[in-house]
């Protein structure tokens, strides 16, 4: 199991070598850059986040034991903060993704330096994989 701790640990310290904002964005578009795409046929509307400015669909499938996370995103900055989310909370119990705050994107400054638009994006994807966390923990409960 990844450790969710750890990785926005490694998250925060790979972005402190960027102490200007400029260079933080062109390494989250480096980062969406290596995110794996999604097939045609996985882009479908039903697979498109409500609540984002630009294109995000948002597949997340598996059980309470591994949720599994995979997005993309037809802009290049969402695609990288994506990345950042996949790599924190994907294939994690859903009780460990429901019991794990997102501190990097505050400690990152993530809120201040995106935009409206993409910090509005962020919040509803980062919504999303709680709710569907949420859910699978709840379903195989019952």
């Amino acid at each position: 199991m990844n450790d969710p701790q750890s990785a926005q640990d490694e998250i925060i310290d790979e972005f402190s070598l960027f102490p200007e904002w400029l260079d933080r964005y062109q390494y989250l578009i480096d980062l969406g850059r290596k995110l794996a795409p999604l097939d045609a046929d996985e882009k479908r509307d039903d697979k498109l986040l409500d609540g984002c400015q630009s294109r995000v669909w948002l597949l997340i499938d598996g059980d309470r034991e591994a949720v599994r996370i995979r997005a993309n995103s037809d802009a290049a900055i969402v695609s990288g903060l994506i990345a950042l989310l996949v790599r924190v909370y994907s294939d994690l119990p859903a009780r460990v993704i429901l019991e794990t705050p997102p501190r990097f994107v505050k400690e990152l400054g993530l809120g201040e330096h995106l935009s409206p638009t993409r910090a509005n994006g962020l919040h509803a994807m980062l919504a999303a994989i709680m709710q569907a966390a949420e859910r699978m923990e709840r379903d195989e409960q019952a």
